[in-house]
This record gives C-alpha cells, sequence and structure tokens, in this order.
C-alpha cells in the first residue's frame, strides 16, 4: 500500500509491488483484485479507477474524483498454479456448506477435524473455488471475508449482495518438502 507516500491518489502499481515483495508476485498475473482496505469491491465505491489491470495494476487519482479523494485499497493477484515452484498441493477439502452464517473452509477447524496430519505447518497458498463446477472463488463475484493461506477461506453469507453464499471447497499449497 503506497498511498501516504503518493499525495497524488493510491497507487498499488505491480512494478512498485514487486519492488516491495520480492518473489512474491508471480511473472504473469491472471487476473487482479482490489477492495478498499474496509474491504469492498473497487467497482463498488463509485470512484473512476484510471489503471486496473494485471499489467499496470491498479491506480486511483485524485484528480480524476468529484471529492479529489481516493479511498485507501489493497490489492491481490491470481497466478496459475503451474507458475508455483516447489509448492506441492493438498486434496480439496470442504468442511462446510453455505446453509447458516456462510461457507466456513477455515484452516483452523480442518486441524481440530480428522484433516491435521494431511495439511502441511505452513501452507503458502490457499485455492478456493466452487464445488459444483470449480469456478475460483475470485470469478464468482462473492466477497470473502477472508481468503488467506494462514486462515483458509470464509464467506458470510450477510456479505453477499443478492444470495447466500455457494458452495465452496479449498486446497493448500505448501512447500514440498514441507509435506508428509
Amino acid at each position: 500500500n503506497l498511498k501516504e507516500h503518493n499525495p497524488y491518489g493510491d497507487w498499488e502499481t505491480l512494478s512498485s509491488l514487486r519492488r516491495e515483495n520480492p518473489g512474491k508476485i508471480c511473472p504473469n498475473p491472471k487476473s487482479i483484485e482490489a477492495r478498499t482496505l474496509s474491504g469492498r469491491n473497487a467497482e463498488d465505491t463509485g470512484e473512476k479507477i484510471y489503471k486496473y489491470d494485471t499489467t499496470s495494476g491498479f491506480v486511483c487519482r485524485m484528480k480524476d474524483q468529484r471529492d479529489r479523494k481516493c479511498h485507501d485499497y489493497k490489492v491481490r493477484f491470481s497466478c496459475s498454479f503451474d507458475t508455483c515452484e516447489n509448492v506441492c498441493w493438498t486434496k480439496w477439502y470442504n468442511r462446510d456448506h453455505p446453509s447458516g452464517s456462510g461457507d466456513w473452509e477455515h484452516l483452523s477447524a480442518l486441524r481440530k477435524e480428522k484433516h491435521g496430519g494431511d495439511l502441511c505447518a505452513d501452507p503458502v497458498y490457499v485455492e478456493a473455488v466452487t464445488v459444483e463446477d470449480e469456478i475460483p472463488a475470485l470469478k464468482t463475484g462473492q466477497k470473502s471475508h477472508y481468503y488467506s493461506p494462514g486462515k483458509g477461506f470464509v464467506c458470510h453469507n450477510k456479505d453477499q449482495r443478492f444470495d447466500k453464499c455457494r458452495n465452496y471447497k479449498v486446497r493448500f499449497g505448501c512447500s514440498c518438502r514441507s509435506v508428509a
């Protein structure tokens, strides 16, 4: 997040993010997602976005906004999994369904259940897709409560605009040397 260093807006450029996070962004990202720090999709803010692509990254310029202000954004990139070197993937887990408050595919619950021995100690990647048709979670248009290797994936029904969460499954990517 480079906003406090740039008086012209919020500039989450791919080149700057790569400098700040060496080796952590794949060479050719497939997609980009931008959200405000409070979790709103960039598309839902009403702000005019100057750049929003996998080549440049994300840029919100203050001069393009009516009030001359931009939200503070965070971005993440999706990469094809064949670009991840030395990553071994677990099997898919589907421990919950979206009835009740949402779909809770979180790592701590999987560890407490019968799957603890199948999971590596420190996952470095997580992938969530729909159970029915294996659509990546980032492509469904649904908001996730969290989506991280250290926590897993959680979708709250109350955060969805029109319907409840889809039914998701997850798998974790681990350093090959840490998988049993």
